[in-house]
């Protein structure tokens, strides 16, 4: 089908202005204009009384003032006090109180408590000094009694809700640190896991080397090849030293087991509460020893997964051996109700799986779905 020029031009205009438009939304600069804009709004509510009571600005006038105070909040970010020291000057020149509300809290979500401290407390020694001047319209007593109960409040509760922010902000930075630090520690941890198990299995093939080379070059002691059989040894003993310096092992370990105790995996788990239907295909059992620990790895974290999250559903296991690759699949059911207490869980569980598996030249999947969770791994066989 013919698409006019025109008409594509503007089709791809309007998708590159939704884009946009759904990036800038969410950006912390468009929070700070619809700041900006909010405080216009509650301040344009005063702009009859303060032409009233200011013969030296107009309507007009008055608004562009409001709105160019207002622009300062856009900035509040990187530079609070520019709409702080803003504020006070709308303070005594016009007496608005709207646009330090916004600029206390701002030094408060954006500098802390002893910045939201110090400010407050400029704020109401100025505010107190302005409404002490003589020529305040109020009498000294209603202007003592409105400090008392509309200008204090104001301070204290807009720097208590920004320093509230601030602390919350902390918070969620502190737990986003701690979810990072846990799922690097549980790579490093797959890793050194990874690393052991090459210094068991390729260190007792390298043993063997060793031992059968030695044997080799005892019996061609007398011939030509003696020579060659000796540094065919020497070979193989330095190879083992270097193995054991490089992977330094830190206390005693079992093995991870292979294919092996995937039934022993399996039935454990039936026992915990969640059946499983292993699938296994029989030449698994003639892979390498490596490549047996990560399938044993990955179907024991579905497990634990599985068990936190599903319990009580059944777990389909299939790993099948078929080609060039090994296909590792387990799937589980999701519970229809989300349980009252989330089980306790460091999030790392699938980024130890994958840092297992991708050491090995393969990939890990994880799809959810409404009523299912299913993880993929794939790894060469050779």
């Amino acid at each position: 089908m013919y698409v006019p020029p025109v008409a594509s031009a503007l089709h791809r205009a309007a998708a590159a202005g939704r884009r946009l438009a759904a990036g800038w939304a969410g950006s912390p600069r468009a929070l700070d204009v619809l700041t900006a804009l909010s405080c216009l709004g509650l301040m344009a509510l005063d702009l009859p009384g303060l032409a009233a009571a200011d013969n030296s600005l107009s309507g007009p006038m008055a608004a562009f003032v409001l709105a160019a105070g207002c622009c300062s909040l856009v900035v509040r970010r990187r530079s609070p006090w520019v709409s702080y020291l803003t504020a006070l000057l709308f303070i005594g020149w016009l007496h608005e109180l709207t646009l330090i509300q916004f600029a206390l809290y701002s030094v408060g979500r954006y500098r802390g408590r002893r910045s939201a401290v110090l400010a407050t407390l400029g704020y109401i020694a100025f505010a107190l000094v302005v409404f002490s001047v003589p020529g305040w319209p109020e009498p000294h007593v209603k202007t003592l009694s409105a400090f008392l109960s509309l200008v204090v409040p104001i301070g204290v509760l807009a720097s208590a809700v920004g320093v509230a922010a601030y602390r919350h902000d902390l918070v969620g930075e502190l737990t986003a640190r701690r979810a990072e630090s846990a799922v690097f520690q549980a790579v490093e941890q797959e890793r050194t896991s990874v690393a052991r198990d090459v210094h068991d299995f390729v260190g007792r093939e390298l043993t063997l080397l060793t031992v059968r080379s030695e044997v080799l070059s005892t019996r061609a002691r007398e011939t030509a090849y003696a020579k060659d059989f000796e540094e065919l040894a020497d070979t193989a003993r330095r190879a083992h030293l270097v193995l054991n310096e490089i992977i330094v092992q830190r206390g005693e370990r079992a093995p991870t087991p292979g294919a092996d105790g995937l039934a022993a995996l399996a039935e454990e788990s039936g026992r915990a509460g969640s059946p499983v239907r292993l699938v296994l295909d029989p030449q698994v059992h003639g892979l390498s020893p490596l490549r047996q620990a990560a399938v044993y790895r990955v179907v024991q974290e579905c497990l634990t997964n599985a068990a936190k999250h599903a319990r009580g559903e059944t777990i389909d296991v299939s790993i099948e051996a078929d080609g060039p690759q090994l296909r590792i699949t387990v799937r589980n059911g999701l519970p229809v109700r989300t349980p009252v207490r989330a089980p306790v869980s460091a999030g790392s569980g699938t980024a130890s799986m994958s840092e297992r598996v991708r050491s090995l030249g393969g990939t890990l999947t994880a799809t959810r779905t409404a009523d299912a969770y299913t993880v993929v791994a794939t790894l060469p066989r050779g």
